[in-house]
């Protein structure tokens, strides 16, 4: 990946997936125009769709994702509660 291109990383509250606790991501950034992505769940670490990322690149985020799996979580649980606030 370029060091001066914006990649954006979102992901969701702690959500229920295949009867386990899960973290939806994405990563996403803009390249010659197209919207590019790549989606995936922690704490698996693995991208499950993506559309504009080598597999360099994938693998990359794969690892990003196993290295920072706990405050992903973390993160995510928090999220979680921030929604019940309002819920």
């Amino acid at each position: 990946m370029n060091p001066n291109e914006e990649l954006t990383f979102t992901y969701s509250g702690v959500v229920q997936r295949e009867n386990r606790n899960a973290v939806c991501v994405r990563f996403e950034r803009k390249r010659d125009g197209a919207l590019q992505y790549a989606e995936g769940v922690v704490p698996e670490g693995r991208i499950t769709k993506q559309e504009g990322f080598s597999q360099e690149e994938v693998e990359g985020l794969e690892a990003y994702l196993k290295t920072h799996t706990e405050e992903i979580k973390k993160n995510a649980k928090a999220l979680n509660q921030i929604k019940n606030w309002f819920g």
